[in-house]
């Protein structure tokens, strides 16, 4: 079922619809993924291509351009359903597709915007390369730089990002670097829209903790050359013009699918806690089992209301800064404290991998982690609340 209360009969067929072809296509190979190439696991292709075919893929990209012009609201349901199943998948799917309004701030051609806006609708996954080995919450410690050669009217990469998720998989990039070292990053960096086949190298794909159906790498950058049409926005404004796009789509990929699996986990813990019996009754009966999932419930209610709200706002054109940065704390770290607390209820078969709480935990930690560790958004919401002092020195 969907939880978001305030759903349409709409959302409700949109999500259920994913939810039963993941479920189908996905939920009886995910050990399958997950042990892929070696351990380090694959994006499951073949399920992706389900979701193109379904018209799952793009679902934001407004109708005029081909796609079915969705509200946030209604992609996070479809997301937060398909979370459910696997946070890793739901996470990758949502990256993958939410890079296209960033090729609409090029100055490329209409048709070229076009075309690249029908290769998403048909599944090209695109993916956003910002981080840097000794550059994450600090991006003034970034090493990637671009020249602009004026005899060819190209801008030149070279640098190498790591921890670029989908970076294996995509067909193109949305790549940070520096164009002005002189200038602080808001005022020096520059976005650039950079296709893999001009020379993009995928390096090094990590062994991670979970999340073994969204693929990780290094991405090599050596004489890349794009040409000057492919900036997105304007030249040393890389921040402000990519990342202003990020809202409600940072939102949905960074917290709906942790909130999707942490329902999931709340309702196998539920089912499991009136089925086992000790002590002569089921362990849901027992206050100590009873209360802490009366709690979970709590806690994720409110997590989704947080999101919700949001994205409700997003969706309204209203902006609201605190609670853009108050939603990934919130929702991330009440997702893993619920995930956690559900694998407790299992008790030592929680633990075993032969149950899906041990992949939900697994899935679930990274998500305080990118998109902006919780440590910097509660830093960078405290600075929001306190405003500036009045009294300080200019």
């Amino acid at each position: 079922m969907v939880h978001y209360i305030f759903a349409t009969e709409e959302q409700k067929e949109f999500a259920e619809t994913a939810y039963t072809i993941v479920s189908k296509e996905l939920g009886p190979k995910i050990e399958e993924y997950e042990n892929a190439d070696g351990g380090l696991g694959c994006y499951p292709q073949e399920v992706h291509d389900k979701l193109v075919e379904a018209g799952f893929y793009g679902v934001t990209i407004p109708e005029e351009m081909g796609g079915l012009g969705l509200d946030p609201v209604t992609q996070a349901i479809i997301l937060e359903k398909i979370g459910e199943v696997d946070a890793g998948f739901a996470f990758a799917l949502a990256s993958a597709e939410s890079q296209w309004p960033n090729i609409l701030k090029t100055s490329m051609p209409d048709e070229e915007k076009q075309m690249w806006i029908d290769k998403i609708l048909a599944g090209a996954i695109g993916a956003f390369a910002l981080t840097e080995s000794n550059a994450g919450s600090d991006p003034a410690a970034m090493t990637t730089h671009a020249e602009f050669d004026e005899k060819t009217n190209e801008w030149v990469i070279n640098g190498r990002k790591c921890f670029c998720s989908g970076g294996p998989n995509a067909e193109f990039y949305v790549v940070m670097a520096w164009t002005d070292k002189t200038q602080r990053p808001s005022k020096g960096i520059t976005a650039f829209f950079v296709e893999k086949e001009r020379g993009v190298e995928v390096a090094k794909k990590e062994n991670k903790m979970g999340l073994h159906l969204s693929e990780t790498a290094d991405i090599v950058f050596d004489d890349v050359r794009v040409p000057a049409d492919h900036v997105i926005g304007h030249v040393n404004a890389g921040f402000g013009e990519a990342l202003g796009t990020l809202g409600a789509t940072s939102a949905v990929c960074n917290c709906c699918p942790v909130l999707g699996s942490a329902q999931a986990a709340l309702d196998y813990a539920t089912n499991y806690a009136k089925e086992r019996r000790q002590f002569g009754k089921r362990i849901i009966d027992h206050q100590a089992v009873g209360f802490m999932i009366a709690d979970m419930n709590m806690k994720i209610s409110a997590a989704r209301c947080m999101l919700y709200e949001y994205l409700c706002a997003a969706r309204d054109g209203v902006d609201d800064q605190k609670l853009g940065l108050m939603i990934k704390c919130y929702v991330t770290d009440t997702a893993n404290e619920v995930i956690d607390m559900a694998l407790q209820v299992l008790g030592g078969y929680g633990y075993m991998k032969e149950y899906p709480l041990e992949r939900h935990r697994r899935n679930a930690r990274i998500f305080q982690i990118f998109g902006g560790t919780n440590q910097i958004k509660r830093k960078n919401l405290a600075k929001a609340i306190a405003g500036r002092d009045p009294q300080a020195k200019r």
